[in-house]
């Protein structure tokens, strides 16, 4: 079986503190402060990489810590940054934030080398050095590394092939496939004979087509009947479709009703799973034609002919005596433009960063304009800003928001030092006018991220 879906939970690395040291040596006296800053977190990176074909491995080790950054020391001496940790994903595997600080974020990995950070490490915190002033000549605080960002990701694998073969149980897909490529399928003459989505390579002259054989798809897939999200997620990003149609059922009926429900249902599917496959470009091959009288089959393509116009080819094909293979084949190389890898190519502008966003989910559609990429793109995540203040009771307050939950985290509160710098920041960033504006007034209690403050509002900033 292809395992094409994951779920793993990634975590960065927290950055290292920084350190409150003073210089001490033999006549130096008043040395000052010397304390290095903390090293900054490892970040969790996605890398594509060519020779995975599936995401079993996650199965198996489903967490994923990259390495915390050092703690600052004296004599300036910073701590070393976390060590980053690489995780290899095929080629076509989504990912999607689901949980944590990761949630709502997008990942698109197509081409290999290609790579994308899902989790940043924490910053370094800074060391006392960094506070020294004319008016605060010995600090006795440094700054506390910030924790790394983690979450759970979502990954699914989707088929990075140039034409799908998409039909009902036991169309001859798979045999097909065999005869159009080097693909050695599991072929049985019964339903449901092929679990996983299979691929094949066509080479003819210089050029190569990949190929997928799409399990069979059931009446209801698009819903979930069956397997039938596991299977469709696959022929999203083909860029031509070969309906593969039984011959045998068009001869059960003087009208082909028969055929024309199997036909009608596979292109339903398609169309509520996703209206881009309904737009595709679509060959009609008919299956099986060796199992019926030459006449027969000649028939049935000018039937279908009449009935999909001109823009549908209709070849009859028997993968038994190799009847059509050779026509389908050119039609293929036809219908597929000639620069296959020109979308892929662009993905891996500047640094192979990956597509990220936090919607819509990236495609394009053969005859589609190519989109204009900048020469190097960079996607970051917009990081919540502001705070809010609440009155909880009576004489107390509190104040949520990240940044200043962030800023909070960095320091020591039975530090007194510490806490002065914090109440001067809070106070240029605005908390006090904001809280001041809600009724707050001294001796009141404030709380942020879990630690009470007693800020005087008419002390100077």
């Amino acid at each position: 079986m292809l395992d094409d879906r994951a779920r793993i939970e990634v975590k960065a690395g927290a950055g290292g503190d920084g350190s409150a040291d003073f210089r001490r040596e033999a006549h130096v006296p008043r040395g000052g402060p010397d304390g290095g800053d903390g090293g900054r977190g490892g970040e969790v990176v996605l890398v594509c990489d060519d020779s995975l074909r599936d995401l079993r491995n996650f199965r198996r080790k489903p967490h994923y810590r990259a390495g915390g950054g050092g703690r600052g020391g004296g004599s300036l001496r910073h701590g070393a940054d976390g060590e980053t940790l690489f995780v290899r994903v095929p080629p076509g595997t989504q990912v999607e934030g689901v949980e944590g600080d990761v949630a709502g974020r997008y990942w698109d990995l197509l081409v290999a080398g290609q790579r994308a950070v899902v989790a940043k490490g924490g910053s370094g915190g800074r060391g006392n050095k960094r506070f020294a002033t004319p008016t605060r000549q010995a600090p006795r605080f440094a700054e506390r590394g910030l924790s790394g960002e983690e979450g759970w990701l979502q990954l699914q694998l989707k088929l990075l092939a140039d034409v799908g073969l998409v039909g009902l149980p036991n169309a001859g897909k798979s045999s097909l496939l065999t005869r159009l490529t080097r693909a050695t399928p599991k072929v049985a003459s019964y339903p449901f004979t092929t679990l996983s989505p299979a691929l094949g390579v066509l080479e003819v002259d210089e050029r190569q087509l990949v190929i997928a054989d799409i399990p069979g798809l059931i009446e209801g897939a698009s819903e979930g009947a069956g397997l039938g999200h596991d299977f469709l997620a696959h022929v999203e990003r083909t860029r031509l479709l070969v309906h593969v149609l039984d011959l045998a059922p068009e001869l059960s009926s003087s009208e082909g009703v028969d055929a024309q429900r199997n036909y009608e249902t596979i292109e339903r599917e398609l169309h509520a799973h996703d209206e881009r496959l309904a737009r595709l470009p679509r060959v009609l091959a008919l299956s099986k034609a060796d199992l019926v009288p030459p006449g027969h089959a000649a028939d049935a393509v000018a039937l279908w002919s009449e009935r999909l116009g001109a823009e549908v080819p209709v070849i009859a094909t028997s993968s038994a005596t190799g009847i059509g293979l050779q026509e389908l084949a050119s039609e293929l190389l036809r219908l597929v433009p000639g620069a296959v890898q020109a979308e892929l190519e662009l993905s891996a502008i500047g640094e192979n960063e990956g597509r990220a966003g936090s919607g819509g989910r990236p495609g394009k559609l053969a005859g589609e304009q190519e989109p204009v990429l900048a020469e190097h793109m960079v996607f970051r995540p917009v990081a919540p800003s502001g705070f809010v203040v609440e009155h909880l009771a009576e004489g107390s307050f509190a104040v949520t928001g990240r940044g200043i939950e962030r800023l909070v985290a960095r320091y020591d509160v039975q530090n007194e030092d510490a806490m002065a710098y914090l109440e001067g920041r809070l106070r240029k960033i605005g908390v006090l006018r904001a809280l001041e504006a809600e009724g707050f007034q001294a001796g009141d209690e404030l709380e942020i991220a879990g630690v009470a403050f007693e800020l005087d509002p008419d002390e100077p900033a």
